[in-house]
This record gives structure tokens, sequence and C-alpha cells, in this order.
């Protein structure tokens, strides 16, 4: 074989390409298929088919060359906005188009995440607050089984009413949207978790608070309560909407409970739990109706404890607003009884006809005036000094009194003590006194020891404490007030009255109606008041409403306490007695004992010296009895 045979017969070797020439030959083939001229030594090759030529070009663009990644970035980025734009068109969409929130589910978001201050008492301490907690509520529209929905429901939680919870779901035809009802407000975490678990449709939750008050029954009067809104209702909660909380609520311009600054009581918590648990032992050991109990600061106003029994839980408030669970001492009105006694003397005083060594006759024991005859309780029959007047409670000597100052000056001095309009406070729960609609001499004579007209027992404890202050009458209070204030003040009695009125009133204490108040060490002085109950126009002689007020000590008084019984009865150890020396003054006397040791009042372990020094220079009767040399 010769060479160039040889030469033919061997195989034909193509020379080896680089990946940089392969790479090159696919742009090539890439632009050719993009309409790109070919140079001239390629043109004689066979054209690239396009299948061919889709494999070259997914190729190259997953090609790890750097010079190819934007092909790939601008892929992926196209791929993005193409299924962002479509949800956001889709949203948008909905905005416009679709159903918008209820009006009840926008009223429900707001209200359900309304904030309320603490309210401490004049010690710090926590009478109400909020916690943390959730509601569930329903969409009637997007529950598409709601036979099953209240089945679930009531089986988590079996307090709701399943006809009524039916009803609810139940939307009517003609209702836009998907509608909004609440199912439960303020759940625990464990009844949310279960409805969580269910899954139901159509089903949600909105944050909530719920008010709490950690003592319970303590001042529940005074405190009031909220509605599952969290708007208050009654008492000291409502006062506070009324300052302006339920409108910054309203316009979110408050975040949390941190922005508003705690509701500070006069209210002292520890006297307020005493006076509660020795009213609660009267109550029940006299056998009366109900009864209420309150400590007065006769230099500021505050009250310092309020206690009106039967009383009610402001967590549970369903009993709030039972009849017989009002706040007698600021709602109820009633005939205060001989009480009043303490204005009359006060009036005849203040008016200058008469003085401390005045006298009345009150032999016969009966003072006719036309067809009425007014008798006294338990009369001496002898002419009798104005301060015996006041420790044998005489009907006769008091009525002579308001007689001699005359209808215009006494109807005067009602009206400056606060007792014939209504006293208003911080709580909204007032009511108005029952005053004779036409004032004789006969209306006179009756109201001066206490028959006649009904007034709220705080309103009186007010001008009593205006008698025991030196004649100051401050408008009671119910927040923690500052010493120097004089806002709330007027006065209405002269400083010789006021003194002449503490040894009356200590007096009584000493050897009259108010011994059994008579705490050793604490130098009280006080008056009783029982008066028949009016009912059907007619008073009843054996349904009485007794009366205690005592103030303490009375050299120099800083509180007052007041005990108000309703129908209490006689016991063996009062001798059938059902009068308030017997009960009220027994309570009285009792919270005194209690609480004047919390309130930092000290024992005057010896008499004071010479507490009455004008009494002593007029030689009133029995004043050097009652104090040291």
């Amino acid at each position: 074989m010769s060479d160039d045979a040889a030469q033919t017969l061997e195989p034909t070797v193509e020379p080896a390409v680089s990946d940089h020439e392969a790479a090159l030959l696919e742009a090539a083939a890439l632009a050719h298929a993009a309409g790109a001229p070919r140079p001239v030594e390629e043109e004689a090759r066979e054209p690239v088919p396009p299948s061919e030529r889709a494999k070259l070009l997914l190729r190259s663009m997953f090609r790890l060359a750097i010079e190819r990644s934007h092909m790939r970035v601008a892929l992926v980025g196209l791929v993005f906005v193409g299924v962002f734009g479509t949800i956001s068109a889709k949203l948008l969409m909905m905005a416009i188009f679709g159903d918008p929130p209820s009006q009840e589910h926008r009223v429900a978001a707001a209200s359900s995440t309304a904030f309320r201050p603490d309210i401490i008492d004049r010690n710090g301490e926590i009478l109400a607050t909020d916690i943390r907690t959730v509601s569930v509520f329903a969409e009637p529209g997007n529950i598409y089984d709601k036979d099953e929905a209240v089945e679930l429901l009531t089986a988590v939680l079996p307090e709701l009413n399943a006809s009524e919870l039916r009803a609810k779901l139940t939307q009517r035809k003609d209702k836009k949207g998907a509608g909004f009802v609440w199912v439960k407000r303020e759940l625990t975490p464990k009844q949310q978790a279960e409805v969580h678990r269910l899954g139901i449709p159509g089903i949600g939750f909105l944050p909530d608070h719920k008010r709490v008050y950690p003592n319970g029954v303590a001042a529940a009067h005074i405190l009031g309560a909220t509605n599952l809104d969290g708007i208050g209702i009654a008492g000291m909660e409502k006062y506070i909407d009324s300052t302006g909380l339920q409108a910054l609520n309203s316009f979110g311009l408050i975040n949390k409970q941190a922005d508003l600054k705690p509701v500070q009581l006069s209210i002292d918590l520890r006297a307020q739990f005493a006076v509660r648990d020795e009213l609660a032992w009267g109550i029940d050991h006299f056998k009366a109706k109900a009864g209420a109990s309150m400590i007065l600061d006769v230099k500021t106003g505050e009250v310092i404890a309020l206690v009106s029994m039967p009383d009610f839980d402001p967590n549970d408030p369903k009993d709030a607003l039972s009849p017989d669970r009002i706040n007698r001492m600021n709602v109820g009105v009633y005939e205060m009884g001989s009480t009043f006694k303490a204005m009359t003397l006060a009036m005849a005083l203040d008016s200058g006809k008469y003085n401390v060594n005045s006298t009345f006759d009150t032999r016969g024991g009966v003072l006719n005036w036309g067809r009425q005859k007014i008798h006294e309780y338990h009369g001496t029959n002898r002419v009798i000094t104005m301060p015996e007047v006041f420790t044998h409670s005489s009907n006769i000597g008091s009525a002579k009194m308001a007689l001699g100052v005359g209808v215009p000056g006494h109807k005067a001095f009602l009206k400056k003590m606060g007792l014939l309009d209504r006293l208003r406070t911080e709580l909204p729960e007032s009511a108005a006194p029952i005053v004779p609609s036409r004032w004789t001499e006969i209306n006179t004579i009756t109201i001066a020891f206490g028959h006649g007209i009904a007034v709220a027992p705080i309103q009186a404890a007010a001008a009593v404490a205006a008698i025991a202050n030196g004649g100051d009458l401050i408008t009671p209070t119910f927040l923690k007030a500052n010493p120097d204030d004089k806002a709330r003040s007027t006065h209405v009695l002269s400083g010789q009255t006021s003194e002449a009125m503490r040894y009356i009133m200590r007096l009584n204490a000493s050897e009259g109606s108010a011994k059994k108040a008579a705490i050793p060490y604490y130098f009280v002085g006080g008056k009783t008041g029982t008066a028949e109950k009016v009912i059907g126009g007619r008073y009843i002689h054996n349904r009485l409403f007794t009366t205690f007020m005592a103030a303490a000590p009375m050299n120099d008084p800083k509180y007052l306490f007041v005990t108000i019984m309703d129908e209490p009865q006689g016991l063996p150890e009062s001798g059938g007695y059902a009068t308030a020396a017997w009960n009220s003054g027994v309570v009285t006397g009792k919270v005194i004992e209690r609480v004047a040791p919390i309130l930092g009042l000290p024992p005057q372990f010896e008499p004071p010296v010479r507490p009455f020094p004008q009494m002593v220079k007029l030689n009133a009767y029995h004043v050097n009895q009652l104090g040291g040399p």
C-alpha cells in the first residue's frame, strides 16, 4: 500500500474546542437566530434548526458565566413582578369593592380597647384596676353551618344560651356585609384557647379589658361599676367618665393604661373593712332590715369610709339595681329624728335670741298648738336649761326654740346649712330632700325635733360636721383633698356657737342618750335620733328608723361617725326598746373603738384641760364636769 493510500485510510480527528470557543460559537448562533449577519466564512454552514436554537438559548442562560447573570435576574424579577402585581391588584379590588366592616364592628373594636385609670385609696391601695382579656365575636355572614357553630360554641362555653346564640347568628337577608355580633365578652385564657381550637370560620377575637375590684364588696357603693364596654354606670366609675375619659378613649388619645394617672379617693380601705364588719354585726344582731355607716373628716370634708348594706360585689354587679341595695347615705332620704335637735340648738344660739343658760318650761309634758299636741318622749316635767333640752331630747324645748326664732329664720338657717337643697358630691347618685310645700308654724315645730322633713344622711352629717368644726360647712368629697383647699367651705356659724354645741354634745355622751358611744379616752360627743317611719302617709309607731352621730375628740373634733339602721328590733338586753341608743349607738361605739387607732386618733388618758373655755366663763350647766382643772 502506498503512502498516499495509507494516509487516506487514517481517521480524521477534529481539533479540540475550548469552553471559551464553544461559548463564542453559541453566542454566534444566538446572534444569527436574532437576525444578525453571520461572518462570511460561516455562511456556507448548515442553518441551525429552531429546536437546537432553543436549547442553545436555555443553555446559555443558565451557564455560570458572569456576563450572563443579568439575563437570569431579569427573568426572575419579571416572575416576581407578575405574582405580586396580581396579589396587589386583588387586594386593591377587595378594598374598593369588598364589603366594609360593619358599624357594629367598628364600635365594638373601639369600645373593647378603652382604657380606664386605676382607682386607689388614700394610702395607695388598689380599689379598681383593668386586666387584659379578649372577647369573642361572630360574623354571621361568614358562618356556613350555624347549627354546628352553636353546638360547638355552647360545648366549650356552656354558660351561653343556645337559642339566643342561634338567633344572633341568623343574619337577616336584607343585611349587607358579614355582620357583627358579640358571642361572649371577657373570656379567660382557657376559654379563648378552647374556642380557637374549634376553628369555626366567621369566629374571631378582639382585645378587651376587664375591670376588676380586688377587694370585692368593699366600698362598692362608692366605686360603682362599669358595663361590658368599660363605661362607668354608677359611683366614682361614672364620675371618672364625666371628667372626659370617655371622650379621650373615643378619639384614640389613650394608648395604654400607664398614660392615665390613678384616681385617688379619700377612702381608707382599712377603715372601710372595719366599718363594714361592725355594721354587718349590728344589722344581724339587732335584726334590722338594712343599715349604713360612714366616717367624715370634719376638717376637710373627706369621706373616710362609707358602707350601705345590703351591698353588692362590683365584680358581678347584677344585684346593684335591686331596690334594697341603694346607697342609703346618698340616695335615701329619711326623717332624722332627734339628731335634728343639734340644728335647732345651733340655730337658737347663733340667732342671739338664746344663750347656753336659757331655760324652757316643759311642765305638763304636752305642747298644744291648734289641734296638734306635741308630747315629750321621756320628759322631765320641769323647767330645763338649753343643755338639758339636748340631753333629755326634749321635743317641747326644741319646738319653743324654733318658734322663738320664727318660721322665716328657721327656713333661712336650714337653707344656709344645706338641708333644703340636693347635696351634690362626686357620686352621681343623690336625692333631693323632702320639704313641706307650705311651711307654717306647725311645720317649724315638728322639724325642730326632726319630723316633717326628710334629708339624705350625708347632708345631715355635713351640717353636724359644720357645727363641730368651728362653723365651716364643707361639701363632702370622695377624692383625697388638699387640707389647704377652702373652695368647698362656707362659714355658717360663729366660733362661740360651735364651742357651745361641742360642749352640749359632749355632755350628752357623759350623762345623756349618747353614753353607748362614749368610748373611754376619746372624749366622744354625739346625739341619737329615732323616727317613726311614714308608710302610706301615716307614722307607724313600731317601725323605726334610728340614727346616731358622734364626733371625737370634742375638744378638737377630727372625725364624725354616723350610723343609721332601718327597722331594728328590741332585744331582751335593751328591755325591748328599739330606739337609737340601743342599736345605732352601740354600733357607732364599736366603730369608734376599732377605727380610732387605725386613723391615728390618739387616746387621751387624762381629761383635756379646759376644753370649753367660753362655756366656763358663762358657767354653763355641768361644764366643770367635762374637763380637767
